[in-house]
């Protein structure tokens, strides 16, 4: 850890002191005590709907540790200024996305000068008139969230729906609107992850409800204008560890219902014409088979992990079919090669494919089978597959983007294979990607697997004796890190950082084994891995000792709240946004909305003593350790179902309570938003300011 301490208010500013209320329970034969285990309010499913429930002790204390942060980042009030304008100058204010064409019109979303919400608007599919069908920010106000979860036209192309959440708590109603005036339709559905589907003759639509415990349990057909009270129950999950999803099949005649844990999946198809359908399983669930699909005519296509296929393999079976037995492999599996996604067009199947960190869209024409692939030259970049509306076409809509080169989007014509730029992300302020390099590196770990990272860094850099260094890491979930543009970090680079992102175990940034070999009790390797990548950048040349800034939110909070306890000597300071670090606490609690399907992932200490000790070992909250710790600067959202605000809470407190220099530790609390931050893409803006500032200062160039 550097011994250049971050010049800020910190000196002589009390920070909030979170009373110790003793709370003690024994599982397994350990005893578990948690002096702030009083911090989970225990109405918290209320607190979701009405932040005002809060208890006001605990409320208190969140507002003395906002006021707290603020005073100690109040000489960086300048700084912050200057760099929410150049993040605002990077975004091109009435941006718009180009139409995506579906029968008689074409349907796309704009944003109008200074407007934090889009705007929905159709034109004649052969030009026209704009017909704005939605207004964002009319519909927001003044509320202090907002956000808009799906969109979507009827068939009819008479109706729209749409979902909204305005608590951040990721509980969406859904209202319904006639296009010929423009009227909103009196029946509200409430509680819903906010997706939908519209029946074929737009008279109903399918819909996933949320329950008590803000699981996504079940879906329901809802018939227009009748009372959302008598919604017909089509597909019922009782296993908490298993969460439902809904989608629209390519082809339009199905929705798909996709129930999923975190060790296997299983679908389901409603016919989206008949309106007394019951919904049909695909194939039974078996342990840690995977997979999902799609119908193309008479038959179906499947990607999945069946029979070893642990990067996947495409196959296919009779549309009718209901057992695996049918499944006849279309693209085999090749270990190291992933199959990310598949999709189909009337004439064409269609996958995105990534092998050594770098992936690939390949097209096979289902008449002859000819096949070709897209990729690009660069070291790291990223693809991006945009499946459109419609089925019945050739052309098909991918984005490319790299470290440097803005984002850019191409329709591609699958027959022809020539492609036509649509759209060139613009930025106003100015950006020249020549100014800038990326790299791509390989950190050896101490069992000799190799951690890719990408660098980002401005091509005038000198190196020598090293550089400031923000280095972001995720590993969990299967998630990998793209490697795409970011115009935010360029308020970074530009101020002479190294930009670099670790794509740790965890991820699937390497394919399935890369994620097996980051999960459960093979955790500890993400942040093996994490450190690893921070020294090599320190031995290259590309940092100082001491000189890395590590930055991670949600499960990549919990990575920075493992690094700092095992390696504080390497980091400058720690950004944690929405760290989940009360691991073991949260895995006991099977009321919590994440906890039972979690339990796949990180392993379960109800019934599982191992689990339990594995846990225990690596847990954040509980391994704060008597040793000087990093600045670090912990963000949580009051309304967040996924990380409950209580743990940065439990986990700040904690840290100052038992760390014998270092920090200082700071937590700013979104008092009106969830897990992901404010939803006006100004008002985010103003945190990735803070975070950017904070980074800075610890850095030593808050005059840069």
């Amino acid at each position: 850890m550097s011994d250049q301490r971050i010049t800020l208010a910190a000196e002589g500013v009390a920070p909030p002191v979170a009373a110790r209320r003793s709370s003690r329970k024994t599982v397994h034969g350990r005893v578990l005590e948690d002096p702030y285990a009083w911090l989970a309010a225990e109405n918290w499913r209320e607190v979701l709907s009405d932040p005002a429930a809060l208890p006001a002790d605990i409320a208190a204390l969140l507002t003395a540790e906002n006021a707290y942060c603020e005073t100690v980042l109040a000489p960086l009030a300048k700084l912050r200024e200057t760099l929410l304008a150049e993040l605002r100058g990077r975004i091109k204010e009435d941006d718009s996305e180009p139409p995506w064409p579906d029968g008689p019109f074409a349907y796309f979303e704009r944003y109008r000068q200074g407007g934090e919400h889009p705007l929905y608007c159709r034109t004649p599919r052969d030009g026209g008139a704009e017909e704005a069908l939605l207004d964002g920010d009319a519909l927001a106000g003044d509320k202090a969230f907002f956000d808009i979860g799906g969109i979507d036209h009827a068939p009819d192309h008479l109706q729209l729906a749409w979902s909204v959440d305005d608590k951040g708590s990721e509980l969406y109603s859904i209202r319904t609107r006639a296009l010929c005036d423009g009227a909103d339709r009196p029946d509200v559905v409430a509680h819903t992850d906010g997706s939908l589907v519209w029946s074929a003759d737009s008279k109903s639509f399918y819909y996933v409800r949320v329950d008590d415990n803000h699981r996504t349990a079940q879906v329901f057909r809802h018939v227009i204008g009748a009372d959302p009270k008598g919604d017909e129950l089509v597909v019922e999950e009782r296993d908490p560890a298993w969460f439902v999803a809904l989608r629209r099949s390519r082809c339009g005649r199905f929705a798909i219902v996709a129930i999923r844990g975190h060790d296997a999946s299983e679908c389901h198809l409603v016919d989206l014409r008949d309106a007394s359908a019951k919904a049909r399983l695909v194939a039974p669930r078996e342990q840690r088979l995977r997979y999902d699909v799609e119908p193309h005519g008479d038959d179906l296509y499947i990607r999945s992990n069946a029979d070893g296929a642990e990067d996947f393999a495409i196959l296919k079976a009779p549309l009718e079919s209901r057992s695996r037995a049918d499944w006849v492999p279309v693209v085999p599996h090749v270990s190291g090669r992933m199959i990310v996604m598949g999709t189909v067009y009337t004439g064409h199947l269609v996958w995105v494919e990534r092998e050594n960190g770098l992936p690939r869209i390949v097209i096979r024409a289902f008449d002859g089978g000819e096949q070709h692939a897209i990729a690009f030259d660069e070291e790291a970049y990223a693809l991006r597959l945009q499946t459109g509306l419609e089925f019945e076409t050739d052309i098909l809509r991918f984005t490319y983007s790299s470290m440097t080169t803005p984002e850019e989007t191409y329709d591609y014509d699958m027959r022809a294979r020539t492609r036509v730029l649509r759209k060139r992300q613009e930025i106003p302020s100015g950006h020249d990607p020549k100014a800038y390099v990326t790299h791509r590196l390989f950190a050896i770990a101490g069992d000799g697997e190799s951690v890719p990272v990408s660098i980002l860094h401005r091509a005038d850099l000198a190196l020598a004796g090293g550089a400031p260094v923000l280095l972001y890491g995720y590993g969990a979930y299967g998630h990998p890190l793209s490697a795409s543009f970011d115009s935010h970090a360029l308020s970074l680079v530009d101020r002479g950082f190294v930009y670099a992102l670790a794509h740790v175990r965890g991820g699937t940034d390497k394919g399935w084994r890369w994620y097996e070999t980051g999960k459960l009790e093979n955790k500890p390797n993400s942040f093996a891995d994490f450190i690893t990548v921070a020294r090599h950048l320190v031995a290259t040349g590309y940092a100082k000792e001491g000189g890395v800034i590590a930055q991670g939110a949600s499960a990549g909070g919990m990575l920075m709240g493992a690094v700092a306890n095992l390696a504080p000597e390497l980091f400058s300071a720690i950004i944690a946004g929405v760290p989940f670090v009360d691991v073991l606490n949260t895995m006991l609690r099977d009321d919590l909305p994440l906890t039972p399907p979690e339990w796949e992932e990180w392993g379960n200490p109800i019934a599982d003593a191992a689990a339990f000790d594995r846990l225990a070992s690596y847990s954040p909250y509980d391994n704060v350790k008597a040793q000087a710790y990093p600045a670090i600067l912990a963000l949580g959202g009051l309304t967040d179902p996924r990380v409950t605000y209580w743990e940065p809470l439990k986990w700040v407190a904690r840290l100052r309570a038992t760390m014998t220099g270092g920090g200082p530790v700071l937590l700013r609390t979104n008092m009106e938003a969830g897990h992901a931050g404010a939803s006006g893409r100004f008002e985010r803006l103003e945190e990735v300011a803070l975070e950017w500032a904070f980074a800075l200062a610890c850095a030593g160039r808050a005059e840069a």
